[in-house]
């Protein structure tokens, strides 16, 4: 068998299921789908986060310089911005089983690589090299997460439900984020840095195992008819149109290219705090390693369940009317971020801070990058949003981490970090973040 037939979409099972068992077969197979991809995409973060808790020690060692962290981060998202992009549009004609195994199993195999040269002796210079190489080719495997993840919704999930179980799946960042701060912020401490690497392959390993038993690529594989047919969906005028042409409507899409505009602001936020908030934590405010990352997890705790409630929020409080829920979500993200940035504070100030922020930037991006993105596309071009999003979103971010690594470490005196200038930078794009859709909304309908 050939990679283009192990990958190609699955074909029509010829053997149909009986019609007295299509319903009790298509909501365990659904389930188990649903439940599997969430799974696998949470451990995909597992196997990101690891740079992001190791940076202290990493500087504290002499290993690596702010700088060099930056650009080896920004290298990271880069890559992850391209290749979301492309692997969005490849993921519409996929296997998406197999696709989300791959990639994850894929940076399961870079993590062990990096612990395992973390433990060696080599020299500083060809670390640095390896975390270069490594963790570029690692943001190309981590973007084949996020496509199939949501074509996976797409194929199983009708339209009436779509948004619920899309804010759950979207909320699975978080969990892979928790993990990572949680137990890789303790693991870096007692243990050492090169342990998280390896302990986040683990982790990605038994995601990779999770996609590859439990989810099922489409319906009609294991002789169940489509969704729209299972749902009794009205057919659609675009429905004899090939994927290529709808993909193509898609990426002409002003609204589409607005709400990426919209979401790469957050990103900016999302990632600077995740990326940046434990060693801030612990340069700014004084914070011990384990308790920076203890906060930091509050975030990750926090947009999980800000996250869960945007569909909720949208369809049900406040009746389909998304700018209401866009505009609350904003101001709370951004006065909450400006607390956290320009307030002091203990524990617990600190937790609530970083708490608001990530529940409300949860909701803000669920319901702009997600529920409004999935409103103005088709079905069987689910994954070129996805892709378009994912590439405006990635490049923002990995501006931000090139750009947050030169402000912060080109503002230390004698050991003292300056966080004024970088804050500056955050505050500005939580700002445009909310502002862009809704001044902008009346052109993505």
């Amino acid at each position: 068998m050939g990679i283009y037939s192990k990958y190609r979409i699955s074909k029509p099972s010829a053997v149909k299921v009986p019609s007295d068992e299509v319903d009790s077969v298509y909501r365990r197979l659904r389930s188990r789908t649903f439940w599997g991809a969430t799974a696998a995409y949470s451990m995909y973060y597992v196997c990101r986060l690891a740079f992001s808790v190791v940076k202290q020690p990493l500087i504290d060692g002499g290993v690596l310089s702010a700088e060099k962290l930056g650009a080896i981060g920004s290298a990271f998202l880069m890559v992850y911005a391209f290749g979301k992009f492309i692997n969005g549009f490849v993921a519409d004609y996929c296997n998406v089983r197999r696709f989300l195994a791959t990639g994850l199993l894929a940076s399961s195999a870079v993590n062990l690589i990096l612990g395992l040269v973390g433990y060696s002796n080599l020299p500083g210079f060809v670390i640095m090299l390896s975390f270069a190489v490594l963790w570029g080719f690692n943001g190309l495997v981590q973007s084949m997460g996020a496509a199939p993840g949501v074509i996976s919704l797409n194929r199983w999930f009708p339209r009436s439900n779509r948004g619920t179980f899309y804010s759950i799946f979207s909320a699975s960042p978080y969990i892979g984020e928790a993990i990572a701060f949680v137990l890789l912020g303790f693991l870096a401490k007692h243990v050492g840095w090169q342990s998280c690497f390896i302990v986040s392959a683990v982790f990605g390993i038994i995601g990779g195992v999770v996609a590859l038993v439990f989810v099922t690529d489409t319906p009609e594989s294991k002789g169940l008819p489509p969704v729209s047919v299972y749902a009794g969906e009205e057919a659609v005028a675009d429905g004899k149109m090939s994927t290529g042409s709808l993909q193509r409507r898609v990426f002409r899409n002003t609204g589409i290219w607005i709400i990426a505009l919209s979401s790469g602001f957050v990103y900016i936020t999302k990632y600077a705090i995740s990326g940046w908030g434990v060693l801030f934590l612990q340069k700014a405010k004084d914070f011990p390693l384990e308790g920076a990352s203890a906060i930091t997890a509050a975030y990750a705790v926090s947009g999980l369940a800000g996250t869960v409630i945007a569909g909720w929020l949208s369809d049900k409080v406040f009746k389909g009317r998304r700018l209401a829920p866009v505009l609350l979500s904003g101001i709370v993200a951004f006065l909450s971020l400006a607390a956290f940035l320009l307030l002091k504070g203990g524990y617990i100030l600190n937790i609530i801070y970083v708490s608001l922020f990530s529940l409300s930037v949860g909701v803000l991006y669920c319901i702009t990058a997600g529920i409004i993105a999935l409103d103005l596309v088709p079905r069987r071009a689910t994954g070129a949003a996805i892709g378009v999003i994912g590439i405006v979103c990635y490049v923002f971010a990995s501006v931000q981490d090139l750009l947050s690594g030169y402000l912060i470490g080109d503002f230390v005196s004698d050991g003292q970090y300056n966080f004024v200038p970088v804050s500056i930078f955050w505050l500005a794009s939580a700002a445009l973040s909310f502002l862009i859709p809704l001044l902008l909304y009346n052109k993505t309908k």
